[in-house]
């Protein structure tokens, strides 16, 4: 009912041309019905292969002459020239008619035409299209519509309706599930149009009888793909299964505290924001990032922000807000901005790119009504600008130091356990004490080349030969220690150890 009166509320403010961005072109038509009902007006339906009909009788309306075979009776400007003929009001929905857009100087003049007549015989003129921009001499007479999205009910409703029909198919089986999973499925389920959720719903479910947590990985990937959101910002996969990472104790205890908050649209807590991830190169950052949507069982998008960057004026700044609209689309989610300094540094080298960007992803922070919980990450944050991470933008900074013995010791289990090496056959404490300033990432690189030092002397990885590993490495916080001694000491009065 919303989008009844919404549209009938554009049409009655006598706006001519209303775009319709929607992949549910029958939805879009059956709320234009009963708006033409309301305003006591007929309702025509134009596509390029049935040409002008009222969709309900199925009615030819260009001269009987006209077969529907012959290409001239459904040109878009023969169309429009039966329009502004026409003297009695109505509404038009025009399907796809972006193509006919483009270079193509008298339809565009027609439809001007149309618009500029509006206050003596009042069309409304309806584009429905997956996409479409109106050239710039008819957008000032347009509006733009979107169709509302499912609800945690009607969403509910349809998953109820799917399992139903998989049980009545079955013998009356009933679908496997729980409450928990079936509330996240709602909450990742949002942002898509009715259509894309029964078909999202009816695969997991008619896959084995089943809706479980493994479902969801899939669905957000899928989610991911409808939206199109390839090449301006990653989907990362498996995060489920950092919410088992060892250390991150600091940073676990808070995303704890606050899940509830985030996840329930009824909380009266403020919901959280977001937060910036500090640290050594190597030292986890990335690892903390993934692990705040394995806590919270949500899909994490990862924004690069130096891959922003394009050469063409403007096209920076589109990218990032493309972006963000994408995951507000995804929302509930997870943003991770990855090295976030490179987006937004103030150098002023830049003809002031970086301070627009700046100036977006401000604006979308304040005023953003979506859950998306965002995590920024950065190696330099002298580099930012204070009002980027000043309490109320951000809701805290969290330091990810270099591992201590007892972490370190679990990462070599990790990754040694993942390359098929029998951990019980490695002194991890001894391993642990050998690699003292190493960060995770350069433990797993040690493992690494240790692996092709067996394979050379054909033998299996042991001690030794990971012990002289270690011992022929030097890692970061050895060649950088003055920079990074520095880094650790400004962070001890101003972070939240991870």
């Amino acid at each position: 009912m919303q989008d009844v009166n919404e549209i009938k509320h554009l049409v009655d403010t006598r706006i001519p041309l209303l775009v319709i961005e929607t992949y549910e072109e029958k939805k879009a038509l059956d709320v234009l019905h009963k708006v033409a009902d309301q305003q006591g007006k007929d309702l025509y339906r134009w596509s390029i292969t049935e040409g002008l009909v009222k969709p309900n009788q199925g009615l030819q309306l260009l001269p009987k002459e006209s077969s529907l075979m012959e290409p001239e009776a459904v040109l878009p400007e023969n169309m429009l020239r039966q329009i502004k003929q026409m003297h009695k009001p109505a509404i038009f929905a025009l399907c796809d008619f972006h193509s006919f857009l483009v270079d193509q100087p008298r339809v565009i003049r027609l439809l001007k035409d149309i618009a500029l007549n509006h206050f003596n015989v009042p069309h409304t003129l309806v584009f429905l299209s997956y996409q479409l921009d109106l050239p710039a001499e008819l957008a000032r007479y347009s509006a733009t519509y979107s169709l509302a999205l499912p609800g945690d009910e009607l969403i509910m409703e349809i998953v109820r309706d799917e399992a139903k029909q998989w049980s009545d198919r079955h013998h009356n089986t009933r679908v496997k599930t729980d409450n928990i999973t079936l509330k996240k499925l709602v909450n990742n389920l949002q942002g898509l149009c009715v259509s894309d959720i029964r078909r999202l719903v009816r695969h997991a479910i008619w896959d084995d009888g089943e809706l479980t947590e493994a479902d969801l990985p899939r669905i957000n990937k899928t989610k991911f793909a409808l939206l199109d959101m390839e090449g301006v910002i990653q989907f990362e996969q498996q995060t489920e299964s950092f919410a088992d990472v060892g250390g991150l104790v600091n940073l676990k205890a808070w995303l704890t505290t606050r899940h509830d908050a985030f996840s329930s649209e009824e909380s009266k807590l403020d919901r959280p924001k977001g937060i910036l991830l500090l640290g050594v190169q190597g030292g986890g950052k990335s690892l903390a990032a993934k692990a705040v949507a394995g806590l919270w069982g949500l899909p994490l998008m990862r924004m690069d922000m130096g891959a922003l960057y394009n050469k063409f004026h403007g096209e920076t700044e589109r990218n990032l807000r493309e972006a963000l609209k994408l995951a507000d689309a995804m929302s509930p989610c997870v943003l991770w901005l990855d090295e976030i300094e490179k987006g937004m540094a103030q150098d002023g080298n830049d003809n002031g790119v970086s301070q627009r960007l700046l100036g977006t992803l401000l604006t979308w922070m304040a005023e953003r009504k979506t859950r998306v919980f965002i995590v920024a990450t950065s190696n330099d944050i002298s580099r930012l600008p204070p009002e980027l991470i000043r309490k109320g933008r951000l809701d805290e900074i969290f330091f990810v130091d270099l591992p201590d013995a007892a972490i370190r010791s679990d990462i070599f289990a990790i990754h040694l356990r993942k390359r098929h090496c029998v951990v019980d056959q490695f002194n991890l404490t001894e391993l642990a004490a050998a690699s003292d300033g190493f960060s995770g990432s350069e433990i797993e690189q040690a493992i690494v080349s240790a692996l092709y030092s067996a394979s050379a002397a054909d033998k299996p990885l042991d001690m030794p030969c990971l012990m002289a590993e270690l011992a022929g490495t030097s890692p970061l916080s050895v060649v950088m220690a003055e920079q990074i001694a520095r880094l650790r000491l400004w962070a001890a009065e101003r972070t939240v150890p991870a």
